[in-house]
């Protein structure tokens, strides 16, 4: 359906996740990567979704003046927020190995920004989902970050891999936007614009 709605416009995904890159083939979407570096920091006033529209946008800024008029950006971030604090990336080994024993046992949320950004205009939409661990022993969490190095994942892991298989007992929303694009509100505002 969105094939035909985009036929006329060059849809550019920001994002080296395969992931993302997937989730938008499945959609049955054309479109081209493009790829900038971008330092991700941000305010540290901001707090939960304030920190994921912060950086998408960021994202997005890097190709200020450089879209044409049938272009379409679409840029992203997702961050796991426990207790009060967000939790990226892992800088390194101990650092996944700690996140994912601050998750082990308690509900977190996963809160994933979509900026969509023209020649003219820029729109962001998120999405939350929250996400409870069983106990993880740290036997599991050596396990799964020797044979799965989920080092390029908020939080140190990813719903989709084993981790997610043996030690997530609940989740309470979307689950694509757990693996860090939520799909059914990108199709919506995908097919309303």
């Amino acid at each position: 359906m969105l094939d035909k709605k985009f036929e006329n416009t060059k849809i550019i995904l920001a994002s080296g996740s395969p992931r993302r890159q997937q989730f938008l083939k499945d959609l049955d979407l054309n479109f081209e990567i493009r790829l900038k570096e971008i330092e991700e920091i941000y305010p540290e006033t901001l707090q939960s979704l304030e920190i994921t529209d912060y950086l998408a946008k960021l994202k997005a800024s890097a190709f200020n003046g450089e879209l044409l008029e049938n272009e379409l950006l679409i840029t992203s971030d997702t961050l796991v927020w426990l207790n009060g604090k967000a939790l990226g990336k892992p800088s390194d080994y101990d650092d996944a190995f700690k996140m994912l024993q601050e998750l082990s046992n308690k509900t977190h949320e996963v809160i994933t920004s979509v900026c969509f950004k023209t020649k003219n205009k820029t729109d962001i939409i998120n999405d939350t989902t929250k996400v409870t661990f069983g106990k993880l022993s740290d036997e599991s969490i050596k396990y799964y970050l020797d044979n799965y190095k989920p080092f390029d994942k908020a939080g140190s892991y990813g719903i989709q891999e084993w981790i997610g298989l043996v030690g997530i007992v609940n989740i309470d929303g979307s689950y694509t936007n757990v693996v860090g694009f939520p799909t059914e509100k990108v199709y919506r505002y995908l097919l309303n614009i």
